[in-house]
């Protein structure tokens, strides 16, 4: 079908649904992506710290790194099955059953990271076991997402679908920040406690935040909008084949979109914290810090990209986000490079700015691409192609082109490819649409 001609599907408001609805249902998106992300985060943080050592011991240390960042990629590669799996049976039974599902996917996976039996106790089928409980993770995580966004969207007020949306989306940081934290925490510990048993500890603890997020979930309803579609039997359609067949060209730039505001992220961290403690002296508990600060700064920051594409026009907001990124990235390398915190700290704060505030407004869009009865599968495979082909592979290229290169200019290019991607085609998604931004909705208009 013609980009130019897909329109954003106009749902009527729904009167029966309340504040107090529309509260709970962003709040239980917020606190179950926090949880998913933080399961999801820490496995990042420990392949770029121990996981290469304790699983792939035989290679050396950057090649055992290489090896620990591609497991990372596998969760990554497993999440558009989870998209496609999860999102058919959101889109045709509803979306409560299917978020806490994932929920507990996720949990038991992340557990059972954190009691595996490493090489040195098992051999060869410790990184067998450890792949596919990263393919587990992916599998959830592909599930998860969409169905966070339209819990949040589907209640939210006509007037504020990117705000609502907004809520599925802090929860990136915030369980990345707590992953962080986590790992923080547990640099007090010796070199040889760490690799022996307190990495382990923020994988066990998932168990307590996962029936965190199983109290919260449960108190949720279906979107009287998605019990129609039920009701109306358009939810027994098989929305992958729909999708393929009419909504293909949306799909592909809303994946394009979805670049910058999902892979940048595991260059900052993943990639940069294994970078800075391998290559440039900094301590693991230093690197830490300068995530922590930086993701600190995301948490409150990242909101306002909603609230701006609320307010203007998306259009012009999305420039005023991304275009930054171009200058900042190089920035916060070159800050890292000089091996000072307090510079570290500066440039990651700042580059961070840009691409939290458009990852802020990328849901709230996403959710109004597609109609009801296939909006779940929709929006799953298109963020989830984007998270497999570009997120996950961002630690594993970073570190590949610094290999071969032998410098970080090469790992600063991939960077601002995604940035200008992502450009391109939210640019060529909103063509010919009046978002204007007062309502947080797309009004059809002349382009």
């Amino acid at each position: 079908m013609s980009i130019r001609n897909a329109s954003i599907e106009q749902v009527p408001a729904v009167s029966v649904i309340g504040p107090a609805q529309a509260r709970r249902a962003g709040i239980a998106a917020f606190v179950g992506t926090t949880i998913e992300w933080f399961d999801f985060f820490i496995y990042g943080t420990a392949s770029a710290l121990v996981l290469g050592k304790l699983f792939f011991p035989e290679t050396s240390p950057a090649i055992g790194t290489l090896a620990a960042f591609a497991t990372f990629a596998v969760g990554f590669i497993a999440r558009p099955l989870g998209g496609i799996i999860f999102g058919h049976f959101g889109d045709k039974f509803g979306r409560k059953n299917t978020v806490i599902t994932t929920l507990l996917l996720m949990g038991g996976a992340t557990v059972g990271v954190g009691l595996l039996p490493t090489y040195a106790q098992i051999g060869v089928l410790a990184p067998i076991l450890l792949v596919l409980l990263r393919i587990i993770q992916g599998v959830a995580m592909g599930g998860e997402w969409g169905g966070a966004v339209l819990i949040a969207t589907e209640f939210a007020p006509p007037k504020k679908k990117i705000l609502y949306g907004a809520f599925a989306q802090q929860g990136s940081p915030v369980g990345n920040l707590l992953a962080t934290v986590a790992f923080l925490a547990l640099t007090s510990l010796s070199a040889e406690s760490f690799g022996s048993w307190g990495w382990r500890l923020p994988f066990l603890a998932s168990a307590i935040l996962i029936l965190i997020g199983l109290y919260v979930r449960l108190k949720i309803s279906e979107a009287p909008e998605m019990l129609k579609a039920i009701q109306s039997k358009t939810s027994k359609r098989v929305p992958l084949l729909e999708i393929l067949r009419n909504h293909y060209g949306v799909v592909l730039l809303s994946g394009g979109a979805v670049v910058a505001g999902v892979s940048l992220t595991y260059v900052k961290t993943t990639f940069a914290l294994s970078w800075a403690t391998q290559d440039l002296g900094y301590s693991r508990a230093e690197f830490l810090q300068v995530i922590t600060v930086a993701l600190v700064a995301q948490v409150f920051i990242q909101p306002l990209g909603a609230l701006l594409a609320s307010k203007i026009n998306v259009r012009t907001a999305i420039l005023w986000m991304l275009v930054p990124e171009i200058v900042l990235l190089p920035f916060m390398f070159t800050m890292i490079s000089t091996g000072n915190i307090i510079l570290a700290m500066l440039g990651m704060v700042l580059a961070t700015i840009p691409t939290c505030m458009y990852y802020a407004t990328l849901a709230g869009v996403l959710a109004q691409l597609f109609p009801a009865h296939i909006r779940y599968t929709g929006i799953s495979v298109s963020y989830q192609l984007a998270t497999a082909i570009f997120a996950g592979t961002a630690p594993f290229l970073s570190q590949m082109l610094l290999n071969v290169s032998g410098s970080i200019w090469a790992v600063v290019c991939l960077g601002i490819g995604y940035v200008v991607l992502s450009l391109v085609c939210m640019l060529a998604l909103l063509r010919g649409k009046a978002w204007t931004g007062r309502d947080g909705q797309a009004e059809t208009a002349s382009p």
